[in-house]
């Protein structure tokens, strides 16, 4: 029951990981630009080439990348632990 508990967590936290990185990697270019209490954002079509710092709809794209890489881990840790009995 333990070693089920922890393949459950590992290949969710594995999920959780790949996914933010390859969010992080796919990240699209935008750009931020704040006015007192306006701010404007403007995204391409393009993945960011700079390490500049990130705007929220990066942020929002990585997280729900995460989130999928999450989902999908968790779905393989469901399914390995029904095949071994």
């Amino acid at each position: 029951m333990l070693k089920a508990r922890s393949n459950l967590v590992a290949f969710l936290v594995a999920g959780l990981l790949i996914g933010a990185l390859a969010g992080y990697l796919t990240r699209p270019e935008s750009a931020e630009i704040q006015f007192g209490p306006v701010k404007i954002e403007m995204t391409g079509n393009q993945v960011a080439r700079d390490r500049g710092p990130l705007t929220s709809s990066q942020v929002q794209h990585i997280a729900l990348i995460m989130l999928i890489g999450g989902a999908v881990g968790l779905g393989l840790a469901f399914a390995a632990g029904k095949t071994k009995g």
